[in-house]
């Protein structure tokens, strides 16, 4: 199923620099870290259009005198801005460690996010599939889908993500402290298998995220899927997150599964920072890690 919705324009490069009010640690290795949401007409004019914003989408977040990497949102109300963050490198590690009053600058949103999800109602019969800090990436969906099926997988207990916004979870852990011992992907195709889903939106590791395309296409149900490639300027110039002829940062993040079968980069290949092509190790069962040292790149997993 292709995209249902416009492609997404050029938007003034002028970072909005918002306060840090509050840094809320959600795990061993992640905290949540919200802005003051500006006043929207301002904030707009120079490039940040909170109103836009649909799950999936993406922000370029800036630290003055240090970087910009593009994030996903992972709360938004009508007075904060939600960035859940996990330490990969220099970058997530200087925002992770911000205190309140402190300045972060935020443009976008950028590419495109899920799509066709109201056609689903309250999402009974609808799973968000989490793994990682990827689970953040699918939470502002709960809001959309207050009675889809939140499935996260973690490597241990200490990383699982509790966003209040996911509610109930279903919980799988690698090595089985908490939930049950495996990954998402077995869930899913009991699910499958027993004809009791119509779509499935996932974010994770990449290799989790193979395996969770396969089962669907394979079962004929809905599949979206939020990739995450290192993406440096977020408005499709610079080619760095190209896989197959797309542009993740335009023509994604989100994807779905008809257009993943057209990109046989996925789950086998991506560019590290330098643009280097490296390989990943797409084994279905349950997340891997990149055979070449994979530096930080979207930072919080993006699954941007």
């Amino acid at each position: 199923m292709a995209h249902e919705h416009p492609t997404s324009g050029v938007r003034a490069a002028l970072p909005v620099v918002l306060d840090v009010v509050e840094v809320r640690r959600e795990n061993d290795e992640m905290v949540t870290v919200f802005l003051a949401r500006p006043d929207e007409a301002e904030a707009a004019a120079m490039g940040l259009a909170l109103a836009e914003f649909v799950p999936g989408r993406f922000f370029m977040v800036w630290l003055p005198g240090l970087d910009e990497k593009p994030y996903a949102v992972s709360h938004l109300d009508d007075e904060r801005v939600g960035l859940t963050v996990q330490r990969r490198g220099p970058f997530s590690t200087t925002l992770s460690g911000m205190a309140p009053g402190g300045k972060v600058g935020l443009r976008g949103p950028f590419g495109h996010g899920f799509w066709g999800v109201q056609k689903h109602g309250d999402g009974a019969r609808v799973a968000l599939i989490g793994g990682g800090c990827g689970t953040g990436v699918v939470a502002p969906m709960r809001a959309v889908l207050p009675k889809a099926t939140v499935v996260q997988g973690a490597r241990t207990a200490g990383v699982v993500l509790r966003l209040p916004g996911l509610g109930e979870q279903v919980i799988f852990t690698d090595d089985g402290t908490e939930g049950r011992k495996g990954f998402p992907t077995e869930w899913l195709g009991e699910q499958l298998q027993a004809g009791g889903l119509d779509a499935v939106y996932t974010c994770g590791p990449e290799a989790m995220m193979v395996g969770v395309v396969s089962l669907c296409r394979e079962a004929g149900v809905e599949c979206q899927v939020c990739m995450e490639r290192y993406m440096k300027c977020g408005i499709g110039v610079c080619g760095q997150c190209e896989c197959d002829g797309r542009r993740v940062c335009v023509e994604g993040p989100a994807f779905s599964a008809e257009e993943l079968a057209e990109m046989p980069s996925f789950g086998r290949r991506r560019r590290d920072k330098s643009g280097r092509m490296i390989t990943l190790d797409a084994c279905p069962s349950g997340p891997k890690e990149p055979t070449t040292e994979n530096t930080e790149s979207t930072e919080n997993g993006s699954n941007p």
